[in-house]
Parts: C-alpha cells; sequence; structure tokens
C-alpha cells in the first residue's frame, strides 16, 4: 500500500487525497487547527497535528520512503521561504522521501508583456511573494539534487473550482480593468490540478519542472465576465488601470501589472494528462454544477 503525506492539505490537498484514497493509498495530512484536522479525518484523511513553524512539531514526521506533497505556502513575508528551509534542514540527509512534489507559482517568471512562457523561460519573479516560491524551489531542488531525491516542481497560476469562484465581488460590483490596459492570465480548474499532482508522482522524473495550466490565457477581466455570465449576474463596472491603482487591493494589483502566456505542452506530453477542462468555459459549467449540488 502506497504511503502518501500532504504537508499543508487545503483545496487542492483534500482532492488529492480523494483520488490517492481512490486508488487504495495510505493517505496522511497535517494541519495545524482542531477544526483542519476534524475536517481532514471526516473525509477519511489520517490526519496529523504538525506545525509548519515548529521545528519539534516536524520531527516527529515519519516521511521515509513515502510520497509527499508540500503544498505549504511560505510565510507572508520576506524574500526568503523560511520554512521550506526549516523543513529540508529537519529532513537531512538521512529521512529521504521517496518523492517530492511541490506546488509552485507561474509568478516566478514575473512580467513577459503578454509572450507565451514554457518552462525553459528565465525566471524574474516582480513580487515578494513569488521571489519566496522561487527560492522553495531552488532549494529543494539543490536538496533533491544533493541526496538523489526525486523533486518535481509544479509552476501553478490562478486556481479555480467549486468554492473558489469571484461571486462576492461581483455581486458587490468590485470594478475590473478595461480590457485594453488588462493583460493575460492563466488558470487550471481544481480538478485538473488534482490529477496533475498525481500524474506528477506517477511519471515526473526528479528534478522536473512542469507548468501546470489549462494552456487557455485569457485576462481578468474575461474571467470576471465569464463568471458573471455564467451566473446571470451583471458583469463588474469598467475601470481604467489608473483608477484601479487607486481602489483595488494591492494583491490584485500585483495580478494586473503582470502579462503571460503559460505553455502548458511538457505537461501534457510527459506527465500523460488529459484535461477535463482545457477551457474556461467547461471549467465554470462544472465548478457552478458541483456548488449547485453540494
Amino acid at each position: 500500500m502506497r504511503k502518501v503525506i500532504i504537508v499543508g492539505c487545503g483545496y487542492v490537498g483534500k482532492r488529492v487525497a480523494a483520488l490517492w484514497r481512490m486508488r487504495d493509498a495510505l493517505v496522511y495530512a497535517t494541519a495545524r487547527h482542531s477544526k483542519s484536522l476534524e475536517e481532514l479525518r471526516s473525509l477519511g484523511i489520517e490526519a496529523l497535528h504538525v506545525d509548519l513553524d515548529d521545528p519539534k512539531s516536524l520531527a516527529a514526521l515519519d516521511i521515509e520512503h513515502c510520497l509527499l506533497y508540500y503544498f505549504a505556502p511560505p510565510a507572508a513575508s520576506g524574500q526568503l521561504d523560511g520554512r521550506m528551509r526549516v523543513f529540508l534542514d529537519i529532513l537531512g540527509a538521512t529521512r529521504i522521501p521517496q518523492k517530492i512534489v511541490y506546488i509552485s507559482t507561474t509568478g516566478v517568471y514575473g512580467d513577459r508583456h503578454g509572450a507565451w512562457v514554457t518552462e525553459d523561460s528565465p525566471v524574474d519573479p516582480q513580487t515578494p511573494r513569488a521571489r519566496r516560491r522561487l527560492d522553495a524551489e531552488n532549494i529543494l531542488r539543490a536538496w533533491g539534487r544533493q541526496h538523489a531525491a526525486a523533486v518535481v516542481i509544479l509552476r501553478v497560476p490562478g486556481i479555480y473550482g467549486p468554492g473558489r469562484l469571484p461571486v462576492d465581488a461581483i455581486r458587490s460590483h468590485r470594478p475590473v480593468v478595461q480590457q485594453s490596459e488588462c493583460g493575460f492570465s492563466n488558470r487550471i480548474h481544481v480538478d485538473d490540478l488534482a490529477q496533475i499532482c498525481v500524474a506528477a508522482a506517477d511519471y515526473g522524473p526528479g528534478d522536473a519542472i512542469y507548468n501546470a495550466s489549462d494552456g487557455s490565457p485569457g485576462t481578468m477581466t474575461d474571467y470576471f465576465n465569464a463568471v458573471a455570465d455564467a451566473l446571470g449576474l451583471q458583469r463588474p463596472p469598467v475601470i481604467s488601470r489608473a483608477e484601479a491603482a487607486q481602489i483595488l487591493s494591492a494583491e490584485m494589483l500585483s495580478y494586473l501589472s503582470e502579462s503571460r502566456r503559460i505553455d502548458n505542452r511538457r505537461m501534457l506530453d510527459e506527465l500523460g494528462v488529459t484535461l477535463r477542462y482545457p477551457d474556461l468555459e467547461t471549467g465554470l459549467r462544472a465548478s457552478i454544477k458541483e456548488e449547485s449540488t453540494a
């Protein structure tokens, strides 16, 4: 029976866990708070109380020879991922998982002014959040090479799916930037990302990097309008980029300041993935249907 441990088992991790349980794997997941632990157990997942900021808590993890998913985000500040550094210090040279799959971000590529981006494109993270992710990638890959441990990096764009659509923002009439000033953004449906995570464990070679995107880039304005149309809601009001700089959140502005189109062909070819939702229309339809039956 394959042993799977998911460090940071949230929105994506729960769906990855469900796929592995369907394959009769023994699935463990870490959480810090009692409510999260109870929720994981209700899903049939072996929940482990672990605090990623507590080295003693990490040291109790039995991770040798398992498949390890690391989905935990870095801390919210700084240029480096201190959590990943502590985690790798705890692993050392002897506690080697069979494979580690790490979720990073396509934000490590920075602004490409709308150009297509492959895994061989240079990285140029322009926000502290993306720099922390790149730092985690670099130290994890270096650790893997040093200890002959298989590490697979998934660079992920915006994740959408049931329960993760911008419905409240649309209903509150949060504005979007006019199309002529809106750069390209990229997405992946959570169920497709979950199956990519499983395929990465099955087929991804050590030290590999894959763009985990649906390959159908659009704009943030397209996305909000598509969600509004699918739900029969009024489309958001449109403003200029200059106006957006005065009223939108810093996080949203950071997304709007970068434009790139993510090429996913390596992921499709090497991991053998067939996307269930290769475009936004089919993904939104499935997400809304699942929400309505939940």
